[in-house]
């Protein structure tokens, strides 16, 4: 008897929270309804001070927190109403939090969104905290979607690449050998360097199905510039953020190139983001002949068609061929990750992440 989840997903782009209420059965996910809940402007640039290291950061994040959760729980509020389900039927809330510093190499990552007060305000238990078991299992806590991608999108007949672009962009190889291990890690920028240039420039919260960045082309000098960063030659298993992926990176980058347009730029960085993808899928994939995307670069058409150019030996396409579509793919994964925890069952991959090895993530809060 399949079992009703409510995943939670903010991610590295800080639009919104991302809600999708799903029923589970031995590890399938069937979802019944989502929706997006934007956040209110001033929490997100609340969000956005506290990813880099400032002043009185301790209160300012005691601060944010219960903001975040109490967003957290209208967003489960909303999906309720939306789907006309009660609180006594959900089993569980699957939670990422927000990220505000993942720093694996130094023993830490950190989400916030007080699960505690989440269960209080909407009367559901909560699972959250799935990153910190696996750091402190020696992994990089992230990617941790490549084993619910092996556990709904394996085929025993296709090798394929699951590719998630939100702000981070991250990929899961799928042997169509079940036993080679799955690969997975981060690639680099995902949408977050094209959000900030389009911010900056245009005054919108992104470019648009990549139409601004498509009116012109990649300066292949300042693209060859970006790709010098060290972490795209970095060894697997690896992860990033904006820690490394921020508007100083890009400032820093662009010191020799301000004779460019902010068009050049938007289009090189585009570019950047596909590149980046698709070298790491030729390197540690040469065979695979299919790649799903999901996240919000699937709604980049621009993105997209350079990605078939890149891959131009793979068909490439969104993960709604594969029954999942691509904007909730995240959140269902954290709805899986709820289930698995309350289970007792293990949810990492220590082959993708580097953990000494499996390990049952997340911390329950009943309601």
């Amino acid at each position: 008897m399949p079992e009703l989840f409510i995943g939670l997903m903010s991610g590295t782009s800080l639009d919104a929270i991302d809600a999708t209420l799903v029923a589970i059965e031995n590890d399938q996910c069937q979802s019944i309804a989502s929706l997006s809940h934007p956040l209110p402007a001033e929490l997100k640039q609340q969000l956005q001070t506290l990813t880099l290291p400032g002043d009185n950061e301790i209160e300012r994040m005691a601060e944010a927190e219960p903001l975040f959760a109490s967003e957290s729980a209208t967003a489960v509020h909303n999906l309720l109403e939306k789907s006309g389900y009660k609180p006594d039927q959900i089993k569980a809330i699957g939670s990422h939090g927000q990220t505000i510093r993942h720093r694996p190499e130094k023993g830490y990552t950190l989400q916030i969104g007080d699960p505690s007060l989440i269960a209080e305000l909407t009367g559901i238990t909560v699972v959250g905290d799935f990153r910190r078991r696996d750091v402190a299992a020696g992994g990089q806590g992230a990617p941790l979607v490549p084993a619910f991608h092996k556990a709904v999108f394996h085929q025993g007949d296709e090798d394929r690449v699951i590719v998630n672009i939100g702000g981070m962009a991250n990929l899961t190889l799928l042997s169509a050998d079940s036993s080679i291990p799955v690969t997975g890690f981060d690639t680099g920028p995902g949408n977050i360097l094209m959000d900030y240039w389009t911010q900056q420039h245009l005054g919108q919260p992104f470019d648009n199905n990549g139409d601004w960045a498509a009116k012109t082309s990649a300066d292949e000098a300042l693209l060859k510039q970006f790709l010098t960063e060290s972490y795209f030659q970095q060894a697997t298993p690896k992860s990033t953020g904006r820690e490394l992926f921020n508007p100083d990176w890009l400032s820093g980058q662009l010191n020799n190139f301000s004779h460019l347009s902010a068009n050049t730029v938007a289009a090189t960085l585009c570019k950047l983001t596909a590149v980046s993808i698709a070298t790491h899928i030729k390197q540690y994939s040469p065979d695979s002949k299919a790649v799903y995307i999901c996240g919000g670069g699937a709604r980049n058409a621009n993105l997209m068609e350079l990605l078939r150019q890149e891959l131009s030996h793979c068909k490439v396409q969104s993960t709604s061929f594969l029954g999942i579509d691509p904007d909730w793919v995240e959140a269902i994964a954290f709805a899986w990750l709820a289930s698995r925890t309350l289970g007792r069952l293990t949810s990492n991959l220590p082959e993708v992440t580097g953990a000494k090895g499996l390990r049952m993530l997340g911390a329950i809060y009943p309601a």
